[in-house]
């Protein structure tokens, strides 16, 4: 069997916004990569997919989506816990672009879907005029997103799911 590699994935997949027919995949992988406490809830999915369809992404292959990347845009370069709960409509530009779910089915992962979904959040975030983009994360997830230009700012206050994060910012390169 021939190794795929990440430019080939790259060739393959093609990225889009998020339909209201995607829910049921967005869920099974989303409970593949997050603990049941720490997973977006079905009314939660449900909600960021028609509140903020400009900042859903999906990549797919042949139909089958093999993951995703979601956020609110908010006014302040921290993720609380209330946006894991509800979420509200994106402002044309400003804030900052919040990541609260970046998520790669299991038979899809090592294969560069994260960084692909990311690469596409920046754009977005540049051509909206984005301050930076946020993130939380666990630790052993701090040095992935150190590599792609995210700067470690230590704990963070939330305590979704009973765990701890950090809080990661990427500013902008294009403010203007």
């Amino acid at each position: 069997m021939n190794e795929v590699t990440e430019g080939d994935v790259q060739g393959m997949i093609s990225l889009r916004n998020v339909q209201a027919g995607d829910l049921e995949q967005l869920l099974a992988i989303e409970d593949e990569g997050f603990s049941k406490e720490e997973a977006a809830t079905k009314e939660a999915m449900i909600e960021r997919i028609y509140t903020i369809a400009d900042t859903f992404i999906v990549a797919e292959k042949d139909g089958e989506i093999l993951g995703y990347i979601n956020g609110p845009i908010i006014n302040q370069p921290y993720i609380t816990d209330d946006l894991f709960e509800a979420i509200e409509k994106n402002p044309k530009t400003g804030g900052y672009q919040s990541i609260l779910g970046v998520a790669v089915s299991k038979n899809a992962r090592k294969q560069g879907i994260a960084r692909i979904l990311i690469g596409k959040i920046e754009e977005l975030a540049a051509e909206n005029k984005r301050q930076g983009i946020t993130l939380t994360c666990k630790e052993e997830l701090v040095s992935f997103y150190e590599k792609l230009g995210f700067v470690d700012h230590g704990l963070s206050e939330s305590q979704h799911g009973g765990v701890s994060w950090y809080n990661l910012v990427k500013e902008t390169e294009d403010k203007n």
